[in-house]
């Protein structure tokens, strides 16, 4: 399964003090950045919440990011904040490349002059491509011969259905990663100091978190949508509110993504929405 998402903000970092900068900024340990990576990490505010999910590769001379197309003016401003006596150039090359994404163990059979990266995006192995933008029709033909390109219906569905949050949907400046589910692949609890790090290392030691992602199906075949609220079955009470949704035929259901409170996230737990939906285990199970 291949996707294109040349559409992403894509930031280069240039400088001296690049890997110790960016090290402070972000919640994993860009010290191990490499060429043959695609590392997922966070940014953060002060108080611990998300202002972009990125993700990291090293070159020579550079380290190369790249987060959602919402996010292109805001991040560069917030990483901009915090580069003062620092040794550090940032340059927004969003235009200036294409990026390909490929599901499997194994990237697709391309000349060796193409460079394939390892990246988790959609919670499963996968490979990134990234290229001169002037190659992208070319490569993306030569991609479509050998799999399935899948368009953006397809990636939004496939994004559920592996429970992977995104910016404007599970993600926004009032989410801490934990809640989202990215303390797996996003956060090194061993690096060291970084903004935001207080708040991580709190959560981690009380092993509590207000609000968790979570995913749902419906029990009666209900269409399901972002916002809606959900309700405890017995209380009425609202206890959470659906974020992501949409029918997947390979879960065979009307499936949402969604945030509940803590003491409803049990899996089998019943919850009331438009209709009756239940709570189930991330990523869901394919038929």
């Amino acid at each position: 399964m291949l996707f294109d998402l040349s559409s992403r903000t894509k930031l280069r970092l240039t400088g001296n003090d690049r890997v110790r900068y960016l090290n402070g900024q972000v919640t994993n340990d860009v010290r191990k950045a490499n060429a043959n990576l695609a590392m997922e990490a966070c940014v953060l505010s002060a108080k611990g919440k998300i202002d972009a999910l990125i993700f990291i590769s090293a070159g020579m001379e550079e380290l190369l990011l790249d987060t959602d197309p919402e996010l292109r003016e805001a991040l560069p401003a917030r990483l901009e904040r915090y580069i003062i006596a620092d040794d550090v150039t940032l340059e927004d090359v969003t235009d200036r490349f294409s990026l390909f994404h490929s599901v499997g163990e194994k990237p697709p059979n391309l000349p060796n002059e193409f460079h394939w990266r390892r990246g988790k995006r959609f919670g499963v192995a996968g490979w990134d491509l990234l290229l001169d933008a002037g190659e992208h029709e070319h490569v993306r033909q030569s991609l479509a011969a050998t799999d399935s390109l899948g368009d953006v219906g397809e990636m939004e569905r496939f994004r559920i259905e592996q429970g992977v949050p995104r910016w404007g949907r599970e993600l926004s400046a009032e989410i801490i990663p934990v809640e989202a589910n990215l303390e797996g692949n996003a956060i090194d609890y061993g690096k060291g100091c970084y903004i935001g790090q207080e708040v991580i290392s709190r959560m981690k030691m009380s092993g509590q978190t207000n609000k968790l992602l979570c995913g749902l199906v419906s029990l009666e075949g209900t269409p399901l949508a972002p916002a809606m609220k959900l309700f405890d079955s017995v209380s009425g009470k609202e206890v959470g509110r659906i974020t992501s949704a949409t029918r997947s035929e390979r879960v065979g259901k009307e499936i949402a993504l969604g945030y509940l409170k803590r003491g409803f996230r049990k899996p089998g737990t019943k919850l009331m929405a438009s209709s009756w939906v239940e709570v189930v285990e991330l990523p869901f199970a394919l038929g």
